[in-house]
């Protein structure tokens, strides 16, 4: 298990941005199983949507790529300390299942599928008490920034 600050070890994001609060599972080389506590104190939900509160699906495949981020760096054993960033660099195959609303503990599972000269390839889904509301297939680019 992994709590926030061992997470923004792995992680350049930081509040409003950091979008996992636990990892619970992680399979350094396989998979990750992280999760994000939804709550109405956020400040998206001013204006998404102020009388129906609705958390974004743009949000929640930002969350898969932060599990994405967490799974890679600790499988290549550095951080972004290091110089290094995880940058988005595809997104396939998203479905949204259901909203996701204040209340929810959105859980994302991440398994990498495969990676090729610093292109990472995962298959992620999210849950809400073990039903599926989002899936999408992610690929990151570790690059340098130094």
């Amino acid at each position: 298990m992994m709590d926030v600050n061992e997470i923004r070890k792995y992680l350049p994001h930081r509040y409003p941005f950091l979008l996992i609060d636990r990892v619970v599972e992680l399979t350094v080389g396989e998979s990750i199983v992280a999760y994000k506590n939804i709550s109405i104190n956020e400040q998206i939900f001013q204006g998404h949507f102020p009388a129906y509160p609705v958390f974004p699906g743009v949000l929640i495949l930002e969350a898969m790529a932060q599990a994405c981020g967490v799974l890679g760096f600790k499988t290549m054993n550095k951080t972004p300390d290091e110089g290094s960033i995880y940058l988005y660099a595809g997104v396939d195959d998203v479905r949204f299942k259901r909203p996701v609303v204040p209340g929810d503990q959105l859980y994302i599972e991440a398994k990498i599928l495969s990676e090729k000269r610093g292109i990472w390839k995962f298959q992620c889904a999210a849950k809400v008490e073990g039903h599926l509301v989002t899936s999408a297939t992610i690929l990151c680019a570790d690059r340098s920034v130094n």
